[in-house]
């Protein structure tokens, strides 16, 4: 499969698709940062944990396998948002895949970026022969689950207390998405 790049236009101008390289690290690191800040519940990862990773972490997270791939969305060469898919990697679960880390910046949100990563995502899926995609969304993430919902996920469980902020629980829904 050639890799994965397209572009789209939206009402703030071309916004491109595309899977990260070696040349995205310092941009992605900051991306990734911002997200854990912006979207604490969002997000089962840690922004101190992160901050303090050495870059040796990031190169990895960065660096596609053949078992995942990393994608940005692009405006004028500055990233604006991040998805990634992993497919398992035993032959008992390689037919699944699970997307995580959807992100788009606040100041890009309703332009329908986040379906253009999930769009991606399950391109790449059914290149790779997979045919069960699942993803997990706070339940008090509204907006995101009527993204994914509209992009044929649906609700399969619920994950009591999945996530634990300043004291606070927060549970996940469980989607999916046959292919």
């Amino acid at each position: 499969m050639q890799p994965i790049n397209k572009a789209f236009e939206t009402s703030r101008g071309i916004i491109t698709i595309r899977e990260s390289t070696s040349s995205d690290l310092m941009q992605y690191r900051e991306l990734r940062l911002g997200a854990l800040q912006d979207s604490p519940t969002a997000f089962s990862a840690d922004y101190e944990l992160n901050l303090n990773q050495p870059m040796s972490f990031w190169e990895g997270r960065v660096k596609p396998d053949e078992h995942g791939k990393l994608f940005f969305a692009e405006h004028d060469s500055q990233l604006i948002g991040m998805t990634g898919i992993r497919q398992g990697e035993s032959p008992k679960t390689k037919h699944g895949g699970y997307i995580w880390g959807v992100f788009v910046r606040p100041e890009w949100r309703g332009l329908h970026i986040a379906e253009a990563f999930i769009d991606t995502c399950i391109e790449w899926a059914k290149w790779k022969g997979i045919d069960i995609v699942k993803l997990g969304v706070m339940t008090n993430n509204a907006p995101a689950v009527r993204c994914y919902e509209r992009c044929g996920f649906t609700i399969y469980g619920t994950e009591p207390r999945g996530v634990l902020y300043e004291g606070k629980y927060y549970d996940e829904y469980l989607m999916l998405r046959s292919l």
